[in-house]
């Protein structure tokens, strides 16, 4: 038996058609050519997003979500706590050097436009931040480590992150590495999490 939802689909392949457009036109991406990218019209966008912000939420969510996921899997890297932080700050800069467009869209347009889209980026931060302190608290060399200082610290770096995902954006000339490399420097030299070696 079938058990697909034609409606559910139908807004998949919606979203799909609105991803391909943000990707080639980030903030200039419009409902006009969102809908003309899907072979319909406008009308029939908003009726499946209800409007625009609707649309920008459910992109916001599916890039958000994903890269969630990739910042999981980088926590769980093996080799101590230098790997892993690398790991996760690669991770976030590679999906920002991967797909620039949808992240302009997402931090300038879609955030700026729509005040849930705006909400949804910041709690990906947190989101973020406590998973990321959640780690810093098992992790074998910084035990113990109290909860207050876990979470002031994992949401000080991951707002660091984003802060420097950001600037980057504006400054492809410089070499993903470098950028990592510079904010592992900052992290372990400055915040004392301990020696790049460690």
């Amino acid at each position: 038996m079938d058990l697909s939802d034609p409606a559910a689909d139908r807004r998949e392949q919606l979203l799909e058609a609105a991803d391909r457009v943000v990707q080639r036109e980030g903030s200039a991406a419009s409902m006009n050519l969102i809908a003309a990218e899907a072979g319909i019209t406008k009308p029939i966008l908003y009726r499946h997003f209800g409007d625009k912000g609707g649309l920008y939420r459910a992109l916001a969510a599916r890039h958000t979500d994903r890269l969630l996921l990739r910042l999981r899997a980088a926590l769980t890297t093996r080799g101590g706590l230098t790997a892993r932080t690398r790991a996760t700050v690669e991770a976030y800069l590679a999906a920002v050097e991967e797909q620039p467009q949808v992240y302009r869209f997402l931090m300038e347009r879609a955030a700026a436009e729509d005040i849930d889209v705006r909400g949804q980026v910041l709690g990906f931060v947190r989101r973020f931040g406590d998973e990321l302190a959640a780690g810093l608290r098992a992790e074998p060399t910084l035990i113990p480590i109290s909860p207050a200082r876990a979470q002031v610290w994992a949401h000080g770096i991951a707002g660091m992150v984003q802060a420097a995902g950001d600037w980057w954006l504006d400054h492809p000339d410089v070499p993903r590495e470098v950028v990592a490399d510079e904010l592992i420097a900052l992290m372990f030299g400055e915040f004392g999490l301990g020696t790049p070696s460690a």
